[in-house]
């Protein structure tokens, strides 16, 4: 992991460059800028790195802390398998693991694993997704859920990090 320091300008701006933090680990490589609100300590003789954030009171610094989404699949007969091959589709790269839903369709609904993402099923009615980009982590879930978004009057459907919906009454004639 490196930290590298904005470059120095002639010019003065209202808002400083950010930092430019490089990891590079078993899933992957990725170079992100730092926000303002963030630092990072690295502490090169332990090898060990510290991100902060400057204020734990503010609600956005808080939520960017996370590159996971667990998935419920509601709905009698909804089950998710992780599987290493599948049916319909070719992998797109080797060892591409596959997420296999059961969700009321005559054909089983087979998704491939983005690189750089894990994906495990704790529950067979929960999916959990990790990865080291949350832009991608959430993109897959979405993708996911376009299978069977919840539904209102029966409240099936496949919810995202704790989704909730509110049920509507019967439809009376």
């Amino acid at each position: 992991m490196r930290v590298r320091d904005p470059p120095k300008r002639k010019t003065i701006s209202r808002n400083p460059p950010p930092q430019v933090v490089e990891v590079e680990g078993p899933l992957g490589k990725i170079s992100l800028p730092l926000p303002l609100y963030m630092s990072v300590e690295h502490d090169q003789n332990k090898k060990r790195a510290v991100l902060r954030i400057t204020d734990r009171h503010v609600r956005k610094h808080r939520e960017m802390w996370g590159h996971a989404a667990i998935l419920r699949l509601v709905g009698v007969g909804y089950r998710a398998t992780i599987e290493k091959s599948a049916e319909t589709q070719k992998p797109e790269y080797p060892g591409q693991e596959f997420v296999s839903l059961k969700i009321g369709y005559g054909h089983p609904v087979e998704l491939g694993v983005p690189l750089g993402m894990k994906a495990s099923t704790p529950q067979p009615t929960r999916i959990l997704l990790e990865g080291i980009e949350k832009e991608v982590v959430n993109q897959f879930a979405a993708s996911i859920r376009s299978w069977r978004k919840p539904e209102p009057y029966k409240g099936k459907g496949i919810f995202v990090n704790g989704e909730t919906i509110k049920l509507k009454p019967k439809k009376i004639k």
